[in-house]
């Protein structure tokens, strides 16, 4: 047996040591928490690690991730600090004259929801014909920031069959739905696998350095495909995967063969009840309101995902929906209310099925999910990025605008809650997270800083299907997954002024975290680690 022991820092572990400054780890699991001289005494032969007055808190789990697609943005032509369409434009002229033999020029990240004030003409996504004047005869594919639109150029466009005839289509507008999905499975197919996977260790290398020791890949038949898909299974790479498939099935037979076709841990993820509000396919009961003339778009029906609930439900696998509107919300309520009567709240649970997303879930859609033991895969980031006056959410939704992404209502309701990024929809960045979970938009809606970071550690090892109480956690019996950080100030911060003081009182032996206030200095990684080996370490770069 090989014991570590981690001296001299503050370790994040539970009320019974919120002093803890040491820590020891024999073969990759935590045996002891306390203080340094008691962990010399326990642990004489041990190797010495000095943490220098570090903090050392659980790692991190990011439970909603496009890998292939968050390593191109880190390696490639990231549009998201673009602030108009001229500038969107400058951005892929420099790109294909910098990257001349790319097979194709994939882009995402355009915001044209935050280019409303750049002016006329300046505040649409680029053509087709804005495309080609700057690309020629390149096949191009720039994605929308929520991946559920793309701009495309005509040699991309002309080498889809059909694509004129399909749902979505525009001549010159970004396309949406099947229109989308069919253009992005083409320009996916022109990534080499040798590009593809560079893609995949990129985005795991830059997980790792923001203190994340596991994610959740979501692919699906429109997302990723099934090569790419198959291709996270053959990384070498010490962040854990856990891989969603999400393809519809209709009986357990079916569910039981696609997880051994595609090597999916389960099925789900990303399955598209709708889209997303930034490209105008969530699926609402009423129509948006900067667009009177559609409610968004509808992937499945409510058959179809009745029979892919009760489906997997039978064959024991996990399940999830990707749902953002209201209406793709009360879809899935429906159909989950109806097995649960059928097969019973406990077979349910069991499966501990998904919500990604769950942006306009209702108190009683909550209380039901919490009967049935789901888990919300939410993102806290977006609110950050699209909440607020004048912003995406008031622009498709005017006053239903501020009742997205209610995190204080679903735990309130006992629904899990598991924390991610959707990179590269927004970045990999786990202590901002926590930030805007705490500081939402609507302060109605926030929680802790103290529940936020649970969902982002706990919360994410428990929607992989991992709740055995300790992983997550840094107390003895659990995984060493840690990571270390530079920091300013701990605190132990409540919700709202509101809350009852017990719980921020020094008496109560409530572990500090740090600040998380808007403008306070976030935390800066320095090490990373899954099982006790070190997989990122600031010091070796």
């Amino acid at each position: 047996m090989t014991t570590q022991l981690l001296l001299g820092g503050i370790v994040y572990s539970s009320p019974a040591t919120p002093d803890a400054t040491a820590l020891a780890i024999t073969d990759g699991t935590v045996v002891w928490v306390g203080s340094d001289d008691v962990g010399r005494a326990l642990h004489p032969d041990a190797e010495i690690v000095d943490l220098g007055g570090r903090f050392v808190s659980p790692a991190f789990v990011d439970s909603h991730v496009h890998l292939t697609d968050t390593g191109l943005a880190l390696g490639g032509l990231d549009l998201s600090a673009v602030t108009s369409r001229s500038q969107c434009l400058r951005e892929l002229s420099a790109y294909v004259a910098a990257y001349p033999d790319e097979d194709v020029i994939w882009g995402m990240g355009w915001d044209d929801s935050a280019w409303v004030e750049a002016g006329p003409g300046e505040d649409v996504a680029p053509s087709t014909a804005d495309l080609d004047a700057v690309a020629g005869p390149r096949p191009v594919y720039l994605a929308r920031i929520d991946e559920h639109s793309a701009a495309a150029s005509s040699a991309l466009r002309e080498s889809v069959d059909g694509l004129a005839g399909e749902a979505g289509y525009d001549p010159q507008r970004p396309l949406v739905a099947a229109a989308h999905h069919r253009v992005r499975g083409v320009a996916r197919g022109l990534i080499t696998p040798a590009g593809r996977r560079r893609a995949q260790q990129r985005a795991l290398d830059h997980a790792a350095a923001h203190g994340v020791a596991a994610v959740h890949e979501n692919g699906g038949p429109d997302i990723s495909g099934i090569d790419d898909f198959r291709s996270l299974a053959e990384l070498d790479h010490k962040v854990r995967v856990r891989r969603y498939w999400g393809q519809c099935v209709t009986t357990a037979d079916e569910a039981r063969a696609v997880v051994a076709d595609t090597g999916a841990h389960a099925i789900g993820g990303d399955l598209f009840v709708d889209g997303a509000l930034g490209s105008h396919t969530a699926l609402l009961s009423q129509p948006y309101t900067d667009d009177p003339h559609t409610c968004g778009v509808g992937y499945l029906d409510l058959d179809q995902v009745r029979a892919h609930l009760r489906a997997t439900t039978q064959a024991g696998i996990q399940a999830g929906f990707h749902v953002i509107g209201d209406a793709a919300a009360a879809m899935v309520a429906t159909a989950m209310a109806e097995v649960a009567d059928e097969l019973g709240t406990p077979a349910l649970a069991r499966c501990v099925h998904r919500l990604e997303h769950a942006e306009m879930v209702t108190a009683a859609q909550a209380e039901l999910f919490a009967r049935c033991g789901v888990v919300a895969s939410m993102q806290p980031l977006f609110d950050a990025a699209w909440g607020g006056p004048g912003r995406l959410y008031e622009q498709r939704l005017g006053e239903r605008g501020d009742g997205l992404n209610d995190f204080a209502a679903l735990a309130k309701a006992g629904v899990a809650l598991a924390f991610s990024s959707d990179a590269p929809v927004c970045p990999i960045d786990p202590w901002a997270t926590v930030r805007a979970a705490a500081h939402h938009n609507n302060p109605a809606s926030a929680i802790s800083p103290r529940a936020a970071f649970a969902a982002a550690t706990r919360g994410g090892w428990r929607a992989g299907g991992i709740n055995d109480g300790l992983t997550g956690t840094l107390v003895p019996g659990a995984p060493a997954h840690y990571a270390v950080w530079e920091i300013d100030d701990l605190v132990v911060a409540a919700s709202s002024s509101d809350v009852q003081r017990w719980s921020t009182d020094p008496r109560s032996r409530v572990p500090g975290l740090p600040d998380v206030a808007p403008g306070a200095r976030l935390p800066q990684c320095v090490q990373t680690a899954v099982a006790g080996e070190v997989i990122y370490s600031r010091d070796d770069r």
